[in-house]
């Protein structure tokens, strides 16, 4: 952050073109995460902390709260981020100081779930995940990458799944690109092929990140984690979810409690990205006139998932309403 401007990867260009979008007060930042230029739970949290700052230092708190509150209905961390800052902020104290501080605190807790995920994944092992929960996510490392990175510091040797994630497919776009960046072995497989290497037996473990856990251990996360949770649970592999606490959002009973933001027709009924020409572009795939539903998330319940990694250890779904407070 310079002055009052943050500055944010814009994710909508990536892997073809790597941007830098300046947002210069709290509208455009709320903007960025609605618009996707920034996404993944900890990573919206921590703008979200930023554009809390720069309300602050425009004298108009409470609307930027207002606005930013409404930009990601789903994503926790978007209300954990700006209620840390209304805790810890206060006249003559420097916001931006604020914000830094919840972005290395989420990165740290980042960090610990790799630590506490690693053991999860043994040597040879096989991972499915959907979605991007990498570094590209959040501030370092990532949720579902993180043990994935983990494992490789330590030697280990590991393949991922990569599912392509439609409609917006952050997973062949983003996923896809932390792991070629990351020298990881990797194959991007359409999100209907999944469930054709678990019955195989070419799926060892499902890590996925989630953008809001329930106090009964339900989930929400990007659409398809669900119809993944089963075909798991079907074909006898673990489910992991790796979430820090700051997507544990203890004041909503259940799944069906949590708000699923639906998005605008564009994204289903067209593809994004490097043209022949060589330039990045839309291409209209569906006809015109057509209906259309978008759900960005769906609801995994507790049931189909083996644990939930968090940065002070893996819980089962049932223990996480023992750890409020």
């Amino acid at each position: 952050m310079e002055d009052t401007r943050v500055a944010i990867i814009d994710q909508r260009k990536l892997p073809h073109k790597f941007e830098i979008f300046s947002s210069k007060d709290y509208i455009e930042t709320a903007y960025a995460i609605k618009d996707m230029i920034v996404r993944g739970a900890p990573a919206i949290g921590a703008v979200a902390c930023y554009g809390m700052a720069q309300g602050a230092m425009s004298g108009e708190l409470e609307k930027a709260e207002e606005v930013l509150s409404k930009s990601r209905p789903t994503a926790y961390d978007l209300f954990d981020a700006i209620k840390y800052f209304k805790e810890n902020w206060e006249e003559g104290k420097d916001p931006v100081a604020v914000a830094n501080a919840y972005a290395d605190i989420s990165a740290e807790r980042c960090k610990k779930i790799g630590e506490h995920g690693a053991p999860l994944i043994k040597d040879g092992a096989r991972i499915l995940t959907h979605c991007n929960a990498g570094a590209l996510a959040c501030v370092d490392y990532g949720t579902a990458t993180s043990p994935i990175y983990e494992s490789v510091r330590q030697g280990k040797e590991v393949f991922v799944w990569v599912d392509e994630t439609r409609p917006r497919c952050q997973g062949a776009r983003l996923t896809a690109f932390e792991m070629v960046s990351a020298g990881i072995p990797h194959a991007l497989i359409a999100d209907n092929a999944s469930g054709h290497y678990m019955r195989k037996g070419e799926v060892d473990i499902c890590i996925v990140g989630t953008d809001r856990v329930a106090l009964n251990g339900d989930i929400a996360n990007k659409i398809g984690t669900y119809e993944k949770a089963v075909l798991a649970k079907e074909n006898g592999i673990p489910f992991y979810i790796a979430a820090p606490f700051s997507t544990i959002d203890f004041s909503c009973p259940d799944g069906d409690s949590i708000p699923i933001e639906e998005r605008g027709p564009e994204e289903v009924e067209s593809m994004f990205g490097l043209c022949e020409d060589g330039k990045l572009g839309k291409v209209r795939i569906a006809p015109q006139g057509v209906s259309v539903r978008n759900p960005a998330f769906d609801v995994t319940p507790a049931k189909y998932i083996t644990g939930i990694i968090t940065e002070k250890g893996i819980f089962k779904p049932e223990e996480i309403r023992t750890l409020k407070d």
